[in-house]
């Protein structure tokens, strides 16, 4: 019997849709807690071929959520083990391992003759770096966070609105699992759905997922589901940039004091912390560089800064991954 059989006697998979899974090449970026349910899940399914990217390696921190990890995996690359994994899991499929964080400057070249991208990372930064560039390439994008006790699930761009439509204004907070925590069942719940949908998606079940997003409450265990097939996408966005992608050219500012940053995220940056920008920043011609940890004070500063910086204005997330 196949392997497969008990996913192909569904009317809505098949042999066809076996067939799509099987041909498919699946760009996962992240191989933390998101990752952890959804990759032996797209394993086992036998999606083609699996690109696992994520720079990090594994803590005894992680545990608790990243349940494709043990005690013994502690300082291995997280992308190297969890390609191990899913090769293990199913040797039919293709697994490579990618230990490097994703950045504007690499993403490009990692989604070429990509099927899907899953981004399981959990950083804002990235997620919108993967909307920009999947929704100019048309390439469908699953993506989900988890926080606390609660998370969602998106299917955007591949001909749906992109995660900018669904999420035009900046993030209200930036904080993350390390600084406010969040419980490993509802990051495995966030991860296995992310799953489902993106083997929905690639078999092409109806409703299509793409267009749809699904919010769930571990406190009141309630899902709420909508979609937003006719989102706008947004008339200013700024772009992320990798401090390499940077030039003379630019005006580069790093937003964070000294003893946040001693180093600035460039070696061209002037400091200017965001209150002092509307009085200090020289205005120029050409491109405007807002650099802090996580994207998120750059995007608030730039929506105050477009109102005086004659040109385009960029976002750098130095610590995004």
């Amino acid at each position: 019997m196949s392997r497969y059989a008990r996913q192909m006697i569904l009317p809505e998979v098949g042999a066809d849709g076996q067939v799509a899974l099987t041909t498919a090449h699946l760009l996962v970026i992240g191989a933390g807690g998101l990752a952890a349910s959804a990759l032996p899940l797209l394993a086992g399914a036998g999606v083609g071929r699996l690109t696992i990217v994520d720079g990090d390696s594994v803590e005894l921190s992680n545990l608790h959520r990243q349940t494709m990890f043990t005690e013994a995996d502690q300082g291995q690359p997280k992308a190297q083990v969890a390609a191990g994994r899913c090769q293990a899991i199913n040797g039919e499929i293709a697994v490579e391992a990618v230990t490097v964080r994703l950045t504007p400057a690499n993403a490009p070249e990692l989604l070429e003759g990509v099927t899907l991208v899953m981004d399981c990372a959990d950083s804002y930064a990235v997620s919108y770096t993967l909307s920009d560039l999947c929704l100019a390439r048309n390439i469908p994008l699953i993506t989900g966070s988890a926080l606390a006790f609660s998370g969602y699930a998106a299917g955007v761009c591949g001909g749906a609105p992109s995660l900018r439509a669904l999420f035009p204004e900046a993030p209200e907070s930036g904080a993350s699992c390390a600084t406010a925590g969040v419980m490993g069942p509802v990051v495995a719940l966030i991860g296995a759905m992310q799953a489902q949908m993106a083997l929905a998606t690639l078999i092409g079940h109806k409703p299509n997922p793409l267009g749809q997003m699904v919010q769930f409450d571990a406190k009141t265990m309630r899902s709420a589901p909508f979609r937003f097939d006719a989102a706008p996408e947004p008339e200013v966005a700024f772009g992320f940039a990798s401090p390499e992608m940077l030039t003379d050219a630019d005006t580069i500012v790093e937003l964070r004091g000294t003893e946040e940053a001693p180093t600035p995220a460039h070696p061209n940056a002037i400091r200017l912390l965001p209150d002092q920008l509307k009085e200090n920043l020289p205005i120029a011609e050409g491109r405007l560089a807002l650099c802090c940890a996580t994207g998120l004070r750059s995007w608030r500063a730039a929506e105050t800064t477009q109102k005086i910086w004659p040109g385009e204005i960029v976002l750098v997330a130095a610590s995004a991954s």
